[in-house]
C-alpha cells in the first residue's frame, strides 16, 4: 500500500509539471455507467437556458404574437399538432415525431425561482434539489445518486468532451471522467517516467495513456483504439456515445452550450439547435436496433422571458421545456398542460408559468426503465419530490 501511495504522489507531481487543470481526470461533460439490463438513458444538459417558447412554439396561443412581434414571425416553424410547432432548425427530428420517438414537456422547470442565475440554475438542475443548494462539500448529482441505487451497477470508463464540470455526475458512485483537448508539455524523460508509473498502477493507466496519446496525435483514444471526438463535434460525440451504449454503458450524460440568446435570437439559436439535432440523430443512427431501448432527455436550467426584448432576443426566465427522444418513448405528443400567455397567466408578469417540476420526468424514467421503487427515488435520488401521477412516457 505504501509503495502504491508513493507512486501516486510521484505521478501527481510529474503531471503538475506539464498538465493544465483541465487535462486532469475531473468531472466533465460526458460520462457512462455500466448497468445490467437493456434499457439506456441519455441526459443532455443544455447550458444557457433554452427558449422553449421558440423551440416548441405555441402558435395556438392568441397572445404569442403580441409578446413576440418579431420572433413569432421568424424561422417559420413546422406544425406538430393543432397548437404547437417545431423550430425549423430541428426539422431533421420530424421523422422521430411522426414515428412517436420524440415528444416534449412544455411549461416545466426546476424549483429555482427569481434570481435567474445560470450558475445556480444549472446547479439546481444537476443536483436535483429543491430550495437551498447544498454546501460545496455535500453536493452530488441526481444521475450519480441513480447509479448508486441500482443493484449490480459497475463503474464504466467515462470520457469528457469539453471542459465544464458536470455536477450531475458528482457523488459516491465511482464514475471516471476525462477532459480532452489540452496539451501536455512533457519532456521525453517525463513521458518515460509516466509510462513506467502507469504500467505499475492500473488505476491511472487508462487515463494517463489517453493524455499521452493526445499530446502526440491531437486526439484521444479509448481502450478500443477509437477516437474520442472533440466537444464541438456533436455528431461525432453522439456516435461515440452510441458505441459505448452498445457495449457496457447504460447511462450517459453530456452538455451542449450556446442557449443564452439575449440578442438576435432568430440567428443565435440556430447553431445550438443544429448541434442538438446532430447529437440526437447520431445517437439514433449509431445505436441501430438498440435505439428502441433508449431514452434521451434534453434539459435546461430555466426558460426565457415570454416577451422578446429590444434586441430581438429574450432574457432569463422561468418556465422552460424538456425535449424527449428515443425508441422507448411514447412520443408524438406534448406531455402536460399549458398555462397560457395572457398577462395574468405569466409568472411574475414576465415568464411562462411552470406547471410541473422537471425532476418528475427523469424520476418516472428511473422507475419505468430501471425498476427503481418510487419510495427510493423520492427518498434517495430526488429528496422531497412528489412524483405525482405517472405521465406514461414509455411504451
Amino acid at each position: 500500500m505504501a509503495d502504491r501511495m508513493n507512486r501516486r504522489q510521484l505521478l501527481t507531481r510529474a503531471l503538475a509539471l506539464g498538465c493544465t487543470a483541465a487535462a486532469s481526470p475531473v468531472l466533465t461533460p460526458v460520462s457512462f455507467a455500466a448497468l445490467p439490463g437493456a434499457r439506456r438513458l441519455v441526459v443532455i444538459v443544455l447550458r444557457g437556458a433554452m427558449d422553449g417558447l421558440d423551440v416548441f412554439r405555441p402558435l395556438g396561443d392568441p397572445h404569442l404574437a403580441a409578446l413576440r412581434p418579431n420572433l413569432a414571425r421568424e424561422n417559420t416553424p413546422l406544425l406538430l399538432d393543432s397548437f404547437f410547432a417545431l423550430h425549423p432548425a430541428l426539422s431533421g427530428l420530424m421523422p422521430l415525431w411522426h414515428a412517436g420517438e420524440m415528444g416534449f414537456v412544455p411549461a416545466t422547470s426546476t424549483l429555482y425561482r427569481d434570481q435567474r442565475s445560470h450558475f445556480d440554475g444549472q446547479d439546481h438542475l444537476e443536483a436535483g434539489t429543491a430550495g437551498v443548494l447544498p454546501s460545496a462539500l455535500q453536493r452530488d448529482g441526481w444521475l450519480n445518486r441513480l447509479v448508486a441505487q441500482l443493484p449490480g451497477a459497475q463503474a464504466r470508463t467515462a470520457f469528457a468532451v469539453g471542459r465544464e464540470r458536470m455536477l450531475i455526475l458528482e457523488g459516491q458512485a465511482p464514475i471516471t471522467q476525462w477532459s480532452p483537448g489540452t496539451d501536455l508539455d512533457l519532456s521525453p524523460q517525463n513521458r518515460l517516467l509516466l509510462s513506467y508509473l502507469f504500467d505499475n498502477d492500473p488505476l491511472f493507466a487508462q487515463a494517463g495513456q489517453i493524455a499521452l496519446d493526445m499530446t502526440t496525435t491531437g486526439a484521444a483514444k479509448d481502450d478500443d483504439g477509437d477516437d474520442i471526438p472533440a466537444g464541438s463535434d456533436a455528431a461525432g460525440l453522439g456516435r461515440y456515445i452510441a458505441q459505448q451504449l452498445l457495449a457496457e454503458a447504460r447511462i450517459a450524460s453530456f452538455s451542449l452550450t450556446g442557449w443564452d440568446t439575449h440578442r438576435d435570437q432568430h440567428r443565435a439559436l440556430l447553431p445550438a439547435l443544429t448541434r442538438l439535432q446532430d447529437a440526437i440523430l447520431a445517437l439514433r443512427d449509431g445505436l441501430g436496433p438498440v435505439w428502441g431501448e433508449t431514452t434521451v432527455m434534453a434539459m435546461t436550467e430555466f426558460g426565457r422571458t415570454a416577451r422578446e426584448n429590444g434586441a430581438r432576443g429574450t432574457d432569463h426566465g422561468t418556465g422552460g421545456a424538456l425535449l424527449l427522444a428515443g425508441g422507448a418513448l411514447r412520443g408524438g405528443r406534448a406531455i402536460g398542460g399549458w398555462p397560457g400567455l395572457a398577462d395574468q397567466d405569466l409568472y411574475a408578469g414576465r415568464d411562462l408559468m411552470p406547471l410541473s417540476d422537471i425532476r418528475a420526468y427523469p424520476a418516472w424514467a428511473m422507475r419505468d426503465l430501471f425498476g427503481l421503487p418510487v419510495s427510493a427515488i423520492e427518498r434517495h435520488v430526488f429528496s422531497g419530490l412528489d412524483m405525482g401521477d405517472n405521465p406514461h412516457l414509455f411504451l
